[in-house]
């Protein structure tokens, strides 16, 4: 008898757990800063109300078609009021670069928004400075895309930075890169 009442009420509250839900926009596939989004690009999720996260209710999915997303942005990620709109200025100094890295090269969950920091290792072979050692000040930066491509086997990282850093990102040699999250997470 006991464990009948126990059952009820553990369902009760699930129930009531369940009930204070919302349905929101979520991304079907990634998308690329500046793209409008199309109905095919949007899907649905179910999260907590009292989230506090500023999600796009499925309801509004008339209102999100063909309006542009300012960041690059991952399949799965929530869709919420800030990432829409124009697509974002680089601040001047700023540059985009592109790193192809493989697995072990970044931490997995690595998405846009992630502050990093870039370091290069050290080919001991290359040194040629008169000091013995070479410039490997390690590069911060934002992630602002990460794609992954269908083999799986190198993945590109798209990083804003300062736009000498990207230069010296650029010239690094291939598999040379280690990408580390650092403290300060998302900035969404």
């Amino acid at each position: 008898m006991l464990l009948v009442l126990g059952c009820a009420t553990g369902g009760a509250l699930l129930t009531l757990r369940l009930g204070d839900r919302e349905t929101v926009l979520v991304l079907k596939r990634p998308v690329s800063v500046g793209q409008e989004l199309r109905a095919s690009d949007m899907g649905e999720a179910s999260i907590a109300r009292d989230s506090g996260l500023d999600a796009v209710s499925a309801d509004s999915r008339g209102a999100v078609e063909g309006r542009p997303v300012a960041y690059s942005l991952p399949a799965g990620a929530l869709l919420t009021k800030s990432v829409l709109g124009s697509p974002r200025k680089l601040p001047a100094g700023q540059a985009i670069a592109a790193a192809g890295l493989k697995l072990g090269q970044f931490p997995t969950g690595l998405q846009p928004g992630d502050r990093v920091v870039v370091v290069a290792a050290v080919d001991e072979e290359a040194i040629d400075e008169p000091s013995g050692t070479a410039d490997t000040k390690p590069w911060e930066a934002v992630v602002i895309g990460v794609r992954t491509h269908k083999d799986d086997q190198m993945t590109v990282v798209t990083l804003q930075l300062a736009e000498d850093d990207a230069r010296r990102l650029a010239a690094a040699p291939e598999g040379a890169l280690r990408v580390v999250v650092v403290r300060g997470g998302a900035e969404r």
